[in-house]
């Protein structure tokens, strides 16, 4: 159960399979513990704490917080911060995977239905030739999204969260595992449709990236205002239905650095193509950052190296 906002995180599945991974069981008298292990949705097992005390729990599970009667709301926080604690130090570690190979890697995030799968596959078939890039589909349930970006020729692997409404760090982690990912490469991680709880959880990547739909309200910003506070990016989709629509572009911008002064905008639409050559131009140049800034440290390490190695002769001597 992830405490942070309720879902269930017993049933990841990486491309079909079972995932290895990692959650908190929160008792009744307090005490918490992780574990990580495979099993199947539904599949019971004993656990014993140091109290001690022995129980058995079901991995169907409940309204939030229901595996957690009568702890405190101190002792709740705690908790969930020890989770994005956890979280964070697995995000350190894929970012640091990611920028040893100069990969730069965004966090697509929306409310379900922006239409970020289709400007994801328009985005793919538009850097042909110019970058590689790589993808993990975050859903609940089917690959179809995967199969998606498949199509346009881009290796991608689905990541299915079952009752769990974004994905975290441990989950990429174990994905960019089986992906062969190029060096100087782009890796586009899509999210699981939702505007509340992907803003929590770093995943490693370098920017956030919120996709808006004309087709939703102007005020998204000010109602879910942490998704768009942790975004450096804001892509406002679906461009060319505007004059069917009622929705206000000044408002919307206004909105979104009301809560993120410093956050970006292009408008776009990947019907038309309007917009799509400045959010390219974007990706190229952080692209093109996370590739400098490999070389920067490969020979940073080289002369570290010699350095050592001019000292140890030096000893000898």
């Amino acid at each position: 159960m992830c405490t942070t906002c309720g879902c269930g995180a017993g049933e990841v599945k990486i491309d079909g399979e079972h995932a290895h991974h990692e959650h908190d069981h929160v008792h009744a008298d307090g005490t918490t513990h992780s574990h990580d292990h495979d099993h199947a949705a539904g599949e019971a097992h004993d656990h014993v704490h140091e109290n001690p005390h022995t129980h058995q729990h079901s991995h169907r599970y409940a309204p939030a917080h229901s595996h957690a009667p009568g702890v405190s709301q101190k002792r709740m926080v705690q908790i969930e911060q020890d989770i994005l604690s956890k979280n964070n130090a697995y995000a350190a570690e894929n970012r640091q995977r990611l920028a040893e190979r100069g990969i730069f890697a965004l966090n697509l995030v929306s409310s379900p239905g922006s239409g970020k799968t289709t400007l994801l596959c328009k985005t793919i078939e538009m850097l042909k030739g110019k970058e590689l890039v790589t993808v993990i589909e975050g859903d609940q349930q089917t690959s179809q999204d995967a199969e998606r970006i498949r199509a346009t020729g881009a290796p991608a692997i689905q990541i299915n969260t079952g009752k769990g409404c974004h994905l975290d760090a441990h989950m990429v982690g174990h994905a960019m595992g089986k992906l062969e990912l190029p060096e100087d490469s782009l890796l586009m991680i899509e999210n699981v449709g939702n505007l509340v709880c992907p803003a929590a959880f770093d995943l490693g990547e370098a920017h956030k990236v919120v996709i808006l739909s004309v087709t939703e309200g102007e005020d998204k910003p000010i109602k879910y205002p942490d998704m768009f506070r942790a975004a450096t990016l804001m892509l406002m989709n679906k461009c060319d239905l505007l004059p069917y629509l009622s929705f206000k572009v000044d408002a919307a911008i206004e909105f979104a650095r009301r809560v993120n002064p410093g956050i970006e905008v292009i408008e776009v639409s990947a019907t038309t193509g309007q917009g799509m050559a400045a959010w390219l131009a974007w990706l190229e140049k952080g692209a093109a950052a996370a590739a400098a800034n490999k070389l920067a440290t490969v020979n940073a390490l080289k002369r570290r190296i010699a350095e050592l190695e001019a000292r140890l002769l030096q000893e000898d001597l």
